[in-house]
């Protein structure tokens, strides 16, 4: 899920983790069974160009931060009962490698990159801007 926000950051245990505080974009990663190389890719892409900035602009174009914060919730399934599932998700020692290559490859096409604390319990605050919240899928 992308927010293109105005700033954001993480906390954890009362410390700053990661913040940018500028225009750019809060990237809420879930990572799901098999992914892999090719979706870690194509999610890179489509965080450094999609054109939801101002005037048009990708996070590339801008030059603008993206903040990346792992949140398997993100593959919660709500459909029977009051408790969600969350099979779906990817356990950890799965799913912090792919984190970790998704960050290596937004850094890799020159993005300027701060990420929360995987598997920490995390305050996110932001400011929305717009707003503009997109669900993408890789």
């Amino acid at each position: 899920m992308l927010q293109r926000v105005t700033r954001a950051q993480v906390e954890v245990d009362g410390e700053v983790v990661g913040a940018i505080d500028r225009q750019g974009l809060l990237a809420l990663v879930g990572v799901t069974h098999g992914d892999g190389p090719e979706q870690v890719e194509r999610m890179a892409r489509k965080i450094a160009e999609l054109r939801i900035l101002r005037d048009e602009q990708s996070l590339l174009d801008a030059g603008a931060p993206v903040l990346v914060v792992s949140q398997f919730t993100l593959y919660a399934d709500t459909r029977k009962g009051r408790r969600p599932s969350w099979s779906a998700a990817a356990p950890g020692p799965v799913a912090e490698p792919v984190v970790q290559q998704l960050v290596a490859a937004l850094r890799a096409r020159g993005l300027e990159v701060e990420q929360g604390r995987f598997g920490a319990m995390m305050e996110v605050s932001l400011v929305n801007d717009g707003p503009v919240t997109l669900v993408v899928d890789a």
